[in-house]
């Protein structure tokens, strides 16, 4: 604590050149990681591996074929249909093209749609059409009725009105290269390209290899994007408050290295690139910018009061030293709680940002005080305007303290109570914005044919060959109905369509025996009869499993929130354990993603919590004054719960990156009470001030650089808020926001607070050690 005295300062400034060979090396050193990173396209990767959800959903695919797929839909073109010859032909053709996808596994269309019927005794398993330019209007006619009656085919390949029919192709990735998915959507969009150039149609693209695609889109196109903006804002802000265009060259060369820093640690800590974790530099630079000013603003003033360069400089070391570490620590501290998030992406979000947080410390007490001794810089008046009016702020509040405490309390508990108007939703196609194809062609994709939203149910009979059981099938048929009854269901597959088709067919197509066979033997005839017609890549394995004791009924349900979502699978599950007496459990991603929210929020909840205490204790141990640091909380904590007052007044949803911003944006929000706490407390010992003229002197030494840093930090949160990647997005508005409620509190509240405080408690003398400020 005592490293940062003036002796530090004429120590850096006579050894430049080996305090600047010493950060080169380490910066290298760890730059060198950055080599390990790579891109994580995969959904999976926002779930932990002790996620219940993704476990179920793990061992359901090890058991059916998985369900990673590309959906081409076509859009038929004005007055015309899905079932027009134009729009046949071209399923035709893609239907073939399709298995050119890298690890294909399987290609469904209405076109090699395998329709049953029975010639004498033979049962004829073949595509529902060939050759489409061909087809007599007598063949057009049954391919209607067929795709707009097949319980398989209706909501999932083909619309009932003809607004949209699809070609699903089914992927089996191996998971050795991340680079897997975009193979196989760029040659998915190659096979889209050459079908547009053939035929007069519109193919919109969805399917979850498109949704793991997007998310690698996201992040490329947030750090080709957002980045350039972020250092654009902080240069015209910077510059416009402390009108020094070497100072804000120096602070951009600040940034530039403790992004190195951060991502090579990254790097070497095997991290994989997501949205979330991707946003990472961008934080980085705005909390970079803070650091800098804090030195650069108390440096112009020590310069504007008559001292040298050299003298400002070792002085600005001197009282920002010791406050920058603190709020760094701090900033660190709230970082790492998201380590406690059940989703990893923002575990690696917490640990780059917490070593570029730190790393930034470094170079803004030692690079920064170098590059500024070198070139000869002249303080501005701006800084000088700024100071005035909040010397004037200060007196202001100093006189009204008990009616701006009083007005801020009132207004406080009013936001607040909008708590309670927020909802959570992770409606995951919603995390990407309007403007990128994915969630444009998926909007679409859901409104004319079928929905992203599968769940995906393990029917166990718990013995080999047990699927043909009557009494099973029986149940299975009984929750498909019952599903199918459901106003948001818009598809369901289930195994009982393709035997109770089989039964029919096979009794003479007697629409009375469209239902399951009554016995065992039956049922394993049909079974065994109809798997050996079936073609390569048909074949039911993504419906049963290999000894024929389970099969997967897969519910396709319209957008809902997560809430509705949550209560539709409580609905399902309770029907099938009190009316079938059958313990499927739901799984997919769908609900996957309908729980990691509230996971978020609990494991959040003890992150926030040991946040708190531990830079509670941080505050404690700098201040060494036990009422300060107890009172520091209000200015800490409130400004979040502010943040959520506002959210709920005007959006109302959260989820799972609105979890981890109370622990994230605690650390940040500590640096303007920290600053605040040691100035009032330098005047209250060292100029022996009453409690209203220290917090004056507060106002007057640290208010610019409080207002300053806050301008930068919003800014760069409100860059990152435009983020097309949802999350990013609702975690930096919220950030921001939160930012903005903290400069208040600590310019209203926490003044008052110290105030009335001491008046209570009749301290005129201050009573405890300092810590510059």
């Amino acid at each position: 604590m005592n490293l940062f005295k003036s002796s530090y300062g004429e120590t850096l400034l006579s050894n430049r050149l080996i305090a600047v060979f010493f950060l080169l090396i380490i910066t290298i050193g760890m730059s060198f990681g950055a080599k390990n990173l790579y891109f994580d396209n995969d959904y999976r990767a926002f779930f932990g591996e002790a996620n219940p959800q993704l476990d179920a959903f793990e061992r359901l695919q090890k058991t059916y074929t998985k369900i990673d797929n590309v959906q081409f839909a076509f859009e038929p073109n004005a007055g015309s249909d899905a079932s027009s010859v134009q729009i046949l032909a071209a399923v035709e053709e893609l239907t073939e093209l399709a298995w050119q996808i890298p690890y294909s596994l399987r290609v469904d269309s209405i076109s090699n749609y395998q329709h049953t019927e029975v010639e004498d005794d033979d049962l004829i398993v073949e595509d529902l059409y060939s050759y489409a330019d061909e087809l007599e209007q007598s063949e057009l006619d049954d391919i209607k009725n067929i795709v707009t009656t097949e319980p398989s085919i209706i909501g999932r390949l083909h619309d009932p009105d003809h607004k949209s029919t699809a070609v699903t192709v089914t992927v089996q990735l191996p998971g050795e290269n991340p680079t897997e998915v975009v193979e196989v959507v760029e040659a998915a969009r190659n096979i889209k390209d050459e079908i547009l150039k053939k035929h007069d149609v519109n193919i919109r693209l969805g399917g979850i290899a498109m949704f793991n695609n997007a998310f690698f889109e996201a992040s490329e196109s947030d750090m080709t994007t957002l980045m350039p903006a972020m250092y654009l804002v902080i240069l015209i802000v910077t510059f416009l408050l402390i009108r020094s265009v070497y100072a804000t060259a120096m602070v951009i060369l600040i940034i530039i290295p403790s992004i190195t820093f951060a991502m090579g640690f990254g790097g070497w800590i095997g991290v994989g690139l997501t949205p979330p974790s991707a946003s990472a530099p961008t934080i980085i630079t705005t909390l970079a910018v803070a650091d800098s000013i804090h030195f650069l603003v108390t440096m112009f003033n020590r310069m504007r009061a008559g001292f040298s360069q050299r003298e400002a400089i070792i002085y600005s070391l001197s009282v920002n030293g010791k406050p920058i570490f603190l709020t760094s620590i701090t900033t660190a501290v709230g970082f790492l709680s998201l380590n406690f998030s059940d989703s990893p992406p923002f575990h690696d979000l917490g640990n780059i940002t917490a070593a570029g947080v730190m790393a930034a410390w470094l170079f803004s007490i030692v690079l920064l005080p170098i590059l500024m001794s070198i070139v000869t810089v002249k303080p501005r008046e701006t800084l000088g305007f700024l100071n005035k009016h909040m010397e004037n702020l200060g007196k202001f509040i100093a006189s009204k303290y008990k009616a701006v405490l009083a007005l801020s309390v009132v207004a406080s508990v009013l936001i607040t109570s909008a708590i309670t108007r927020n909802e959570i939703n992770d409606d995951f196609l919603k995390y990407f914005d309007e403007d990128i194809t994915f969630r444009a062609d998926t909007d679409w994709i859901s409104k004319n044919l079928t929905g992203l939203n599968q769940i995906q149910f393990d029917m166990q009979s718990k013995k080999p060959n047990g699927i043909s059981d009557p009494k099973f099938l029986t149940n299975l048929e009984a929750f498909s109905q019952w599903a199918r009854k459901q106003d948001v269901v818009t598809n369901v597959q289930s195994i009982t369509d393709v035997f109770k088709r089989l039964n029919r067919d096979l009794n003479g197509g007697d629409i009375n025996f469209y239902q399951v066979p009554e016995s065992r033997e039956l049922a394993a005839q049909y079974l065994l009869l109809y798997e050996l017609s079936l073609p390569f890549g048909l074949d039911l394995n993504n419906q049963i499993d290999i000894d024929k004791s389970s099969t997967q009924v897969i519910v396709t349900i319209e957008d809902l929130t997560t809430n509705e979502i949550k209560a539709w699978i409580k609905e399902a599950e309770t029907f099938l354990t009190e009316e079938l007496s059958m313990d499927a459990v739901a799984a997919g991603p769908t609900v996957m993603f309908s729980y990691i929210a509230e996971r978020n929020i609990q494991g959040m909840l003890w992150g926030t919590l040991y946040a708190v205490l531990i830079i509670s204790g941080i505050i404690l141990i700098a201040l060494r004054d036990v009422r300060l640091g107890l009172l520091s909380l209000v200015p800490n904590i409130l400004p979040a719960a502010l943040a959520f007052g506002v959210w709920g007044m005007f959006v109302g949803q959260v989820n799972m990156a609105v979890a981890v911003v109370t622990g994230m944006a605690l650390g940040v929000i500590v640096d303007d009470s920290v600053h605040f706490l040691t100035k009032y407390q330098l005047a209250r010992k060292n100029d022996n001030l009453s409690a209203e003229k220290a917090v004056v002197s507060a106002f007057g030494g640290v208010g610019t650089a409080l207002l300053v840093t806050t301008v930068i930090l919003v800014a760069g949160f409100a860059i990152l808020a435009q983020s097309s990647f949802g999350l990013n997005s609702a975690m930096a508005s919220l950030t921001a926001i939160s930012l903005f409620m903290a400069l208040i509190a600590d310019l209203t509240i926490l003044p008052s607070l110290l105030i009335l405080l001491d008046r209570k408690m009749g301290k005129q003398e201050p009573q405890s050690d300092i810590v510059a400020a």
